[in-house]
């Protein structure tokens, strides 16, 4: 089965949905919108996505974005079994509770730091801004306290979603080894996830290195 991903490589949320639809085995055309240049304003784009956000999924007549919900539909869509977003009620609740976690206090503590420094001109990092992350990374270290991954000993969406925040932080320079637990995640992510290295730590890389470029010397 074929579709079609909107997608920006340094994106963390983006990279996510383009995770999921691989480890799927769906046949993924991918349309790179640079955001940089601004191509997500195209009329064209507009025409598909009026929000002018990516990922964005055109499914045959059907087009839906933001990443969680992309992943999620993929999964209830053409997954063989649930593994990945279970059905039962509790676990559905624990994957979805980690995934709000990440739209509702991880990625946006990244996000703070990060796109001021790519798109507002901004040097230097406020010490405001700081400890947030590092606060959201110490309650993602207490999640996977004895767990493999983020909600049990299973892989699921939740883990793409949050592997693709961290490793985006992590490759700017912030310093994750504080944080044991995670550290050993991340690791378990990137050999448990179908194309991490070329979808995700490849995108990842291109964004820390985008943001260091940016940024005054000695603020990671």
């Amino acid at each position: 089965m074929s579709v079609t991903i909107y997608h920006f490589p340094k994106s963390a949320p983006s990279r996510n949905a383009l995770l999921v639809a691989r480890a799927l085995g769906l046949d993924v055309d991918v349309h790179i919108v640079d955001l940089a240049k601004k191509e997500q304003l195209k009329p064209e784009f507009l025409q598909i996505n009026p929000q002018h956000v990516v990922p964005t999924l055109v499914d045959g007549d059907f087009t839906l974005w933001e990443s969680k919900a992309i992943a999620a539909y993929l999964v209830r869509t053409y997954a063989k079994d649930d593994s990945l977003y279970p059905k039962d009620p509790q676990k559905k609740a624990l994957v979805d509770q980690r995934l709000q976690f990440d739209i509702g206090t991880l990625y946006p503590r990244i996000r703070a730091i990060c796109f001021p420094v790519l798109y507002l001109g901004e040097i230097e990092i406020p010490d405001e801004f700081r400890a947030p992350v590092d606060e959201a990374l110490g309650f993602l270290d207490v999640f996977l306290e004895g767990n493999d991954f983020v909600t049990g000993n299973t892989i699921t969406i939740a883990d793409y979603a949050l592997a693709a925040s961290v490793s985006s932080i992590a490759a700017v320079g912030w310093d994750i080894s504080p944080y044991g637990n995670v550290s050993s995640w991340i690791a378990k992510c990137a050999l448990a996830i179908p194309n991490y290295a070329e979808i995700n730590q490849k995108g990842a890389d291109e964004f820390g290195k985008a943001v260091r470029s940016k940024l005054a010397p000695g603020q990671i």
